[in-house]
């Protein structure tokens, strides 16, 4: 099981932001760190930290923070709550 904590860190060092920023409410372009570039830094970042690979339409649907940690629930990646 993987920390809440590690996640929203791995995320927040992809944008560039303080951790303090990210929650599960946060959507895609909601800020201007999260845009089209770094949606994809953050995909590369969790697929190299979880060892996972991320199917295309996956990668499309995750619009929140909240989502792109449903949408790892299917790799088999859990992030405690």
């Amino acid at each position: 099981m993987h920390t809440t904590d590690e996640f929203y860190e791995i995320i927040a060092s992809a944008i560039a932001v303080k951790k303090e920023l990210v929650d599960e409410n946060l959507t895609y372009q909601e800020i201007p760190e999260w845009d089209s570039m770094s949606h994809l830094l953050i995909v590369e970042a969790l697929e190299q930290f979880y060892q996972v690979k991320f199917d295309f339409n996956d990668i499309l649907e995750m619009g929140t923070v909240g989502k792109i940690r449903e949408k790892m629930k299917k790799y088999d990646v859990l992030v405690e709550n």
